[in-house]
C-alpha cells in the first residue's frame, strides 16, 4: 500500500534559521568528498524529513526538490534590515558604528573575525539591540550593557544574517579602499583596518565555498 507523504521545500533563505544553517554547514563537513551523502544531508535538514522517508524518494522527487532549492540556493544580494521583530519585539541595528559603545567593540572584535559561523549569533546579538525610541526610520537602541542573549539570534531566518554579513562585506571593501585613506579614518577604532583586513578575506572564503557547494549539491539532486 503506497503511503502519501507531504514534502516542504523551503522558498528562500526566509525559510531556514541561523541554527539550522549553522547545523547543514556542520554536516556537510562531516561528509567532506562524500557527495551523495552530503546531498542527502542537504535535504534531510533543510526539508526536515528522515533517513526512511528521503530512501524512498524516486527520481522525480529529487528532481522537483533540486529544482526549487537551485532557486535561491546561491543568492547573494541581500540588503542589510536595521529594523527587525524578534518575538514581538523590535531591534534596531548600531545606528552609529563609527561611535560604537567600546564595550560593544570590544566585544565584537574579540571573536577576531566577522564571519558566519558559531560566534555569529552573539555577534547579532551586540548589533541588534532593543528600540527604545523610534521615529519612522530613526531609531535609538538600547545602551550596550554587556549582556548577550545569542539564543533567540538562533531562531532568526537567514535573509536577515546574510544580509548583515553582507553589509560588513561591502563595508571592509569600501573601507579598506577609500576611507583609510583618508583623514575619516580616524572616525573609527585604531585597529579597524585589520579587524576589517581579516574579516574581508573569511568572509569572501565562507560565502564562497559553501556557495559552490550547495550549487555542486542541488545538480546532483537533479540529476538523480
Amino acid at each position: 500500500m503506497k503511503k502519501e507523504i507531504e514534502i516542504s521545500i523551503p522558498q528562500g533563505y526566509e525559510d531556514v534559521t541561523l541554527k539550522k544553517y549553522l547545523t547543514l554547514q556542520k554536516e556537510l563537513k562531516n561528509y567532506e568528498g562524500e557527495e551523495d551523502a552530503q546531498a542527502a544531508v542537504l535535504v534531510t535538514y533543510l526539508c526536515g524529513i528522515d533517513s526512511d522517508i528521503l530512501a524512498g524518494l524516486g527520481k522525480k522527487d529529487y528532481n522537483t526538490i533540486g529544482y526549487e532549492l537551485g532557486k535561491w540556493i546561491s543568492k547573494t544580494d541581500f540588503d542589510l534590515k536595521r529594523i527587525i521583530t524578534i518575538d514581538g519585539v523590535e531591534y534596531g541595528f548600531e545606528p552609529n558604528l563609527s561611535n560604537i559603545a567600546y564595550g560593544a567593540y570590544a566585544d565584537i572584535t574579540q571573536y577576531g573575525t566577522l564571519t558566519i559561523d558559531d560566534n555569529w549569533a552573539k555577534i547579532m546579538s551586540i548589533l541588534y539591540r532593543p528600540i527604545t525610541k523610534r521615529v519612522r526610520d530613526t531609531y535609538e537602541i538600547q545602551k550596550y550593557n554587556g549582556e548577550i542573549d545569542s539564543d533567540k539570534f538562533l531562531e532568526v531566518s537567514m535573509d536577515i544574517h546574510l544580509g548583515t554579513l553582507f553589509f560588513f562585506v561591502h563595508l571592509s571593501t569600501d573601507l579598506l579602499k577609500n576611507i583609510l585613506n583618508s583623514t575619516k579614518v580616524e572616525q573609527f577604532p585604531p585597529n579597524i583596518k585589520s579587524i576589517l583586513e581579516r574579516s574581508g578575506a573569511l568572509m569572501q572564503l565562507s560565502l564562497n565555498l559553501p556557495t559552490e557547494t550547495l550549487e555542486r549539491l542541488i545538480e546532483l539532486l537533479k540529476n538523480r
